[in-house]
C-alpha cells in the first residue's frame, strides 16, 4: 500500500488535509487572545475564500456567487418571506450548476467541477437553514448595526474554511455562539486523534478490500450479489472516512457539532454496519443531512412527506437518471421497511425464529443498502439498465411487491 492511496478518498480530501494547519493556527490565536471577534469572523471568511479558490480554481465564482446573493436576501426580505426566497435562489442556483457542468465535456481527471458542486450542497444546506431559523424566530438578526457588521457573521458562515468542503451542518447559532465566546474555543486533541486515526484505518480497509476486488468485475446470476456488496462497501467505507476527516478538522478549530447531530461516531458506525432495519440505517446515515431534509421537507410536507423528501434529495444531489432511481426506490424500501418488520417481528416468539428473523432482515438491509448506493452512483442511464435487469434487483422487486401486498391486505381489512 502506497501512502498516496492512503490519501485518495474524494476530491477534497488532500485540501481538508492542507486546512488542518489553518485550523490549528486559528485556534492558537483565539486561545492566546490574538484575535479579535472581527478579526475571527475575517479570519474564517478569507481562509474560506482563499481555500474555495484554491481547491476550485475559477469554479469557485459558481459558490461566491450565491453566497453573496443568499446574505443580501437574509438581510433585506421580511422574516415571514426570507426562507422562500432563500430556498429558491440556492435551489435554482444549485440546479443550474448541476446541469451546466454534466452537460460539458469536462477533463475526468480534473477535480473542480465535483468539488465545486459538492461545495455549492452544502452551501444551500447552511443557508437554508439559516432562513429557516430567522423564518422561525431562532436567530434575530441585529438590527443596530451597520450593514457590513451584519453581513460579516453571516458571509463567514456560508463559507467558512472548516466546514467549506465537508459537513456536519452547524446550526448559525452554535456558530456564532462558539465563535463570540470570551472563552478559548474548546478542543480535544485526543479525539481529534481518534477521528484521524479512525480515518486511516477506514482508508486501509477500502485499498485493501479494492486490491481484492481487482480483476473480479465480471460476475452472472447470484454471484452478482456479493460484487455488488462489496462495492457498496467500497462508497461507504469512502464516506465514513470523509465524514470522519471533515469533524476532525471542524475539532482541531473549536468547533464541535451539538450531541448527537455529527455525521459519524463509534456508535453510529456500528449502528449502520449491524441494524437490519433499513429506516434506522436510513436515519443514521449522514446524520446532519438526515436532520436537514426531515426539517426542511419532510416536517413541512402535508401529504407523502415521505416521498417528498427522498425525491427532494434526488433533485438536491442534481437529478441524474441513478438518482431519481436511487432516492425513489429508497422511499419505497423504507415504507415496506415500516410495514414487513412489525408485521415479522410480530411472528417471531422463540429465540431461534428471532435470530433467524434478525439475521436473514440483516442479510436482507445490507443488499438492499448496497442496490440503492450503487445505483445513485451510476451515471449512465445504460448503466442504470444493466443493474435494473440485473438479478441485484430481485429483492428490492421482492420488497416493493410485499409492500402493495401489505396495502391491499391493510385495505380489505379496513373495507
Amino acid at each position: 500500500m502506497r501512502w498516496a492511496d492512503l490519501l485518495l478518498l474524494l476530491p477534497a480530501a488532500p485540501y481538508r488535509l492542507a486546512a488542518f494547519p489553518f485550523a490549528a493556527l486559528f485556534h492558537h490565536l483565539c486561545a492566546s487572545g490574538h484575535l479579535s471577534l472581527t478579526a475571527r469572523y475575517i479570519f474564517l471568511l478569507a481562509g474560506g475564500c482563499l481555500l474555495a479558490g484554491t481547491a476550485m480554481g475559477s469554479y469557485a465564482v459558481l459558490l461566491l456567487i450565491p453566497a453573496a446573493g443568499s446574505v443580501l436576501v437574509l438581510l433585506s426580505v421580511s422574516r415571514a418571506r426570507v426562507h422562500t426566497w432563500v430556498f429558491a435562489l440556492q435551489m435554482s442556483s444549485q440546479t443550474l450548476c448541476h446541469l451546466g457542468l454534466s452537460s460539458q465535456e469536462l477533463d475526468p481527471q480534473d477535480a473542480r467541477p465535483a468539488i465545486t458542486l459538492s461545495t455549492i450542497m452544502l452551501l444551500t444546506q447552511k443557508a437554508t437553514s439559516l432562513g429557516l431559523d430567522i423564518h422561525e424566530g431562532v436567530v434575530l438578526l441585529r438590527l443596530g448595526q451597520g450593514l457590513l457588521q451584519r453581513a460579516l457573521p453571516l458571509c463567514s458562515y456560508l463559507l467558512f474554511f472548516p466546514a467549506l468542503l465537508g459537513g456536519p451542518l452547524c446550526s448559525f447559532s452554535r456558530f456564532q455562539a462558539q465563535v463570540e465566546s470570551s472563552e478559548a474555543l474548546p478542543r480535544r486533541l485526543s479525539a481529534v486523534g481518534q477521528r484521524c486515526l479512525c480515518a486511516l484505518a477506514l482508508q486501509g480497509l477500502r485499498v485493501g478490500l479494492a486490491a481484492g476486488l481487482a480483476g473480479k468485475e465480471g460476475c452472472a446470476g447470484l454471484g452478482c450479489l456479493p460484487c455488488l456488496w462489496a462495492r457498496a462497501l467500497l462508497l461507504r467505507l469512502a464516506y465514513y472516512m470523509h465524514w470522519v476527516l471533515d469533524e476532525a478538522l471542524l475539532e482541531v478549530a473549536g468547533f464541535r457539532p451539538e450531541a448527537g447531530q455529527g455525521d459519524l461516531s463509534l456508535h453510529d458506525l456500528w449502528m449502520l454496519e449491524t441494524t437490519h432495519r433499513l429506516a434506522v440505517f436510513t436515519r443514521t446515515w449522514n446524520k446532519s443531512t438526515s436532520h436537514w431534509l426531515r426539517r426542511l421537507v419532510f416536517q413541512r410536507c402535508p401529504a407523502q412527506p415521505l416521498l417528498a423528501t427522498f425525491a427532494f434529495s434526488a433533485w438536491w444531489h442534481g437529478l441524474r437518471p441513478g438518482q431519481v432511481f436511487g432516492f425513489l426506490c429508497w422511499a419505497v424500501m423504507v415504507e415496506a421497511d415500516y410495514r414487513i418488520h412489525p408485521f415479522l417481528s410480530a411472528r417471531a416468539t422463540s429465540q431461534s425464529v428471532k435470530l433467524l428473523y434478525r439475521g436473514t432482515t440483516w442479510v436482507f438491509t445490507q443488499l438492499i443498502v448496497a442496490y440503492i448506493l450503487v445505483a445513485v452512483e451510476t451515471e449512465s442511464f445504460s448503466m442504470l439498465c444493466l443493474l435494473w435487469t440485473s438479478c441485484n434487483s430481485i429483492l428490492p422487486l421482492s420488497y416493493g411487491l410485499t409492500l402493495l401486498l401489505l396495502l391491499l391486505v391493510k385495505k380489505l381489512k379496513q373495507n
